[in-house]
């Protein structure tokens, strides 16, 4: 992982002589040594995905009342504050349906137990709003082209977009898909996403891993009809759906930063590109090629630089044969290295100490043997973690173990030179009473709290003294002891974690 220091506060004789005037100020120019080297990286994603798809995480069952979805919601956010998360991927448009009051698509069946339903608020305000007043991104998860988890379309809303266009979609393995390489599907897709986009304040548009449908058995997805209308000047279907897939990723990273530069577009593949038998290029692995088998080139799409972050689900142990955790997260190190792409590694929180799983994961330490690992490789800037369920039943106490071993205090969330974005100016803090108060700062999106022993430290804000990312402007230190003076620095993030300089004050 990559440490960065971020900002520097006065010297030690400064900051003790000031100490008795209260809130203290910081000279211009002013550095200081951090007190120790961290034992984390001090810039770090943390992320957990929040599936609604079938209701897995999220809301907990279709047709809960409002207040129970937000409380179950907030349980969920709370949670991840806890762990010391600082991003959640909440799943917002699971089946071409959605979350917030669509133009272009119905509601959501797992909101309120029937397709095209009022669940009677605005979700993804709340999503967004809560999740911003704890100091955590939001990214809105999507899937671009299925349409159900049922293959009947009669099943569907009656004024859902695939009825009206039945030519638009294929049942395929007991589910219903919108065709890839239909462009008036491709176009749909995208401003039904975009909606998302323009009208809510979310910090990246995420996609997963399903573009074509994962291959079943023998048969092939029936677009024989698409490729024959579409597909001239391809040598082969394969290559054709490939540039389907390439076209929707291309066009969606240039329209969203159109709409709102500072917005990430991420996408979280399968695991492996291609193996290095069928091409020199690929991983030492011997698995499911996402190049082929779903028509992704995920590869391709971070040389290309056409996604900000990239998350390819490793979901597998150290020592796997087929497909070696020790084996994939260099061989992806390598293909972001340099490009700009930022790589977070997709981890399988579900599999520790679940049934039937094999024996690496009935090892309470397997989860935090990987994050141990990626530590060599300075180009993984992170982990999102599958999923928010799975993390709070600790299974094991592994998601125990790994927190303490490499989430123990909080993280800021790495920098993104490509989307803009500067420090803000810096917070004034204040005491009142046992509470550290500030005004809103420009340019805020959030704020960090660092505590140091008072009176005089002589140290600058590092990991090692963080202690809260809030979205909001007041601190209550519950870890505190009574009696004993502390020194605290607050200082303000925008919402792409450039950090001010910060000013300290005192309470006893």
């Amino acid at each position: 992982m990559i440490v960065r220091r971020v900002l520097s506060l006065a010297t030690a004789a400064l900051l003790g002589a000031a100490l008795a005037a209260g809130p203290l100020t910081t000279p211009a120019g002013a550095r200081t040594t951090p007190c120790a080297a961290p034992a984390t990286a001090g810039r770090q994603l943390r992320g957990v995905w929040i599936a609604s798809v079938t209701n897995l995480d999220w809301p907990s069952a279709p047709g809960l009342p409002a207040a129970r979805q937000q409380a179950e919601y907030v349980r969920l956010l709370d949670n991840a504050v806890a762990r010391h998360l600082n991003a959640v991927f909440v799943q917002v448009r699971p089946t071409a349906d959605a979350f917030w009051p669509s133009p272009y698509e119905p509601w959501s069946q797992y909101l309120t137990g029937t397709q095209g339903r009022d669940p009677g608020y605005d979700p993804l305000a709340f999503l967004v709003r809560e999740a911003h007043a704890r100091g955590l991104e939001f990214h809105a998860w999507m899937n671009p082209y299925r349409v159900a988890m049922k293959a009947d379309p009669g099943l569907l809303s009656p004024g859902h977009p695939a009825r009206r266009h039945p030519d638009w979609v294929h049942p395929y393995a007991g589910k219903l898909y919108y065709d890839p390489g239909i462009p008036d599907v491709r176009h749909f897709a995208e401003r039904a996403m975009l909606d998302a986009v323009r009208r809510y304040d979310i910090d990246g548009v995420h996609f997963d891993d399903y573009f074509y449908p994962y291959p079943s058995g023998t048969a092939d997805f029936p677009d024989d009809a698409t490729y024959a209308r579409y597909g001239s000047g391809f040598a082969d279907k394969a290559s054709w759906r490939r540039h389907n897939i390439d076209l929707l990723v291309r066009e969606m990273d240039r329209r969203i930063h159109a709409l709102k530069p500072w917005v990430k577009f991420g996408i979280s593949p399968f695991g492996i590109w291609r193996n290095k038998s069928s091409d020199p290029r690929g991983s030492d692995t011997n698995g499911l090629e996402s190049y082929t088998a779903i028509s992704a080139d995920t590869r391709g799409w971070v040389r290309k630089r056409w996604i900000d972050y990239l998350a390819p689900q490793i979901y597998w142990y150290i020592g796997f044969t087929v497909a070696d955790y020790a084996k994939l997260v260099p061989w992806w190190a390598r293909q972001v290295d340099g490009t700009g792409v930022q790589l977070y590694i997709g981890q399988a929180d579900y599999r520790e100490g679940a049934a039937g799983q094999a024996a690496p994961w009935q090892d309470p330490a397997e989860l935090s043997r990987h994050l141990t690992f990626d530590r060599a490789y300075p180009q993984v800037a992170g982990d999102i973690h599958f999923s928010a369920k799975d993390m709070n039943a600790d299974r094991l106490g592994a998601v125990s173990r790994m927190v303490a071993d490499h989430y123990a205090r909080p993280a800021l969330g790495p920098l993104m030179p490509r989307l803009g974005g500067h420090a803000p100016h810096r917070p004034r803090p204040a005491i009142e009473g046992s509470a550290i108060t500030w005004r809103p700062a420009r340019g805020a999106a959030r704020y960090a709290v660092y505590r140091f022993d008072g009176p005089a430290t002589g140290c600058a804000p590092d990991e090692a003294h963080r202690i809260a990312v809030t979205g909001g402007t007041s601190f209550t230190d519950g870890a505190a002891e009574p009696g004993r003076a502390y020194v605290y620095v607050v200082t303000a993030l925008d919402r792409l974690w450039h950090e001010s300089e910060g000013t300290p004050t005192r309470l006893r």
